[in-house]
């Protein structure tokens, strides 16, 4: 059985009278002990899918489909079983360090906080101190540092300590929303090293989101790619970024020259146009006035996902590649 699971879920939000569609009937899984990767542009659905998880979307939004966490759907538990779950089952690592943190508390005081309220007292102080510790030391900074002040850290510190919180209650599933964003590249590389790390030495399962494919690639064992609210596809990190079937993921990959790679020595051309409000889907594929490869069915009907060789793919024109094949 998955860690998480997502069954055919779909969110909504209420806006002037009007259901605007943010997810689109996704269905995919996390296993313990993985890490599965969610890449596309912004407002393409991958934040609104991973709230989910743990209930964190708005009033406004209407879930439907099954979130499975460890074989219970969140969206038939009590919000004093959600309050639970959270920390202690399942935490997040949101995006921005930066002001992600209370800047008039110590860091120490911040992370035991969690540790506190989710033993239900059966934890002292002094016990919530050492293991705020030994957080800080697994995440490669020294125990000293929870006397800190948020701003007598670094950005990529900050990230560290907020990797730390989200270890706090020893979950089983992380989500991670986009931990690298603001970070320099020899930054970028220590927080991967150190999230990666975590997934094997712990066993935690880990989603990751990112419109970066090239870091997804090299962080994740499979990568589902978004565009719309849907999932075009999905499939083995290395694969869907070296060799992708979609031509939205091809974009997304090409986006992101390789050095010595002599089909990236000029510039990307990069997709024409932007991506459609949710509000206002256009017939057919969603992505078929940007698709350069696309063909007149596809203006006329939506594909499904389906397996296509080693991945998931939503193309009318990989499907008839691939039955040919």
């Amino acid at each position: 059985m998955a860690l998480l699971e997502f069954d055919d879920v779909s969110v909504t939000y209420r806006s002037r009278g009007a259901d605007i569609p943010a997810v689109r009937g996704v269905t995919l899984s996390v296993e313990a002990g993985q890490t599965l990767g969610i890449a596309g542009e912004s407002g393409c659905g991958k934040t609104t899918l991973t709230s989910t998880v743990l209930r964190m979307q708005p009033k406004t939004a209407k879930v439907t489909g099954e979130i499975r966490l460890d074989g219970k759907n969140v969206l038939d538990l009590s919000w004093g079983k959600i309050r639970a779950l959270r920390w202690a089952k399942a935490s997040v690592v949101f995006q921005g360090a930066m002001h992600a943190l209370n800047p008039v508390q110590r860091i120490g005081d911040q992370m035991a906080e969690p540790i506190l309220l989710h033993s239900k007292g059966t934890v002292s102080s002094s016990k919530a101190n050492a293991r705020v510790g030994e957080l800080l030391e697994m995440v490669g900074l020294p125990a000293r540092r929870a006397q800190a002040y948020p701003h007598q850290l670094s950005g990529g510190q900050k990230q560290r300590v907020m990797i730390a919180m989200a270890l706090a209650c020893d979950p089983q599933l992380i989500v991670a929303d986009e931990p690298t964003t603001a970070l320099d590249v020899m930054v970028q590389a220590q927080v991967l090293d150190v999230l990666a790390s975590l997934v094997k030495d712990l066993g935690v399962g880990m989603v990751f989101i990112s419109h970066d494919l090239s870091v997804l690639s090299s962080a994740c064992d499979s990568i589902a790619v978004m565009y719309a609210g849907r999932i075009v596809e999905e499939g083995p990190a290395a694969r869907v970024f070296d060799a992708p079937q979609h031509p939205y993921a091809a974009a997304l990959a090409g986006a992101f020259p390789r050095i010595g790679d002599p089909r990236f020595r000029y510039a990307p051309s990069g997709l024409p146009g932007d991506p459609p409000f949710p509000g206002d889907l256009p017939s057919g594929c969603a992505f078929h006035p940007r698709c350069p490869r696309a063909i007149d069915s596809c203006s006329e009907s939506e594909p499904e996902l389906l397996q296509i060789g080693d991945r998931r793919t939503a193309c009318l024109r990989v499907h008839a590649e691939g039955a040919n094949a």
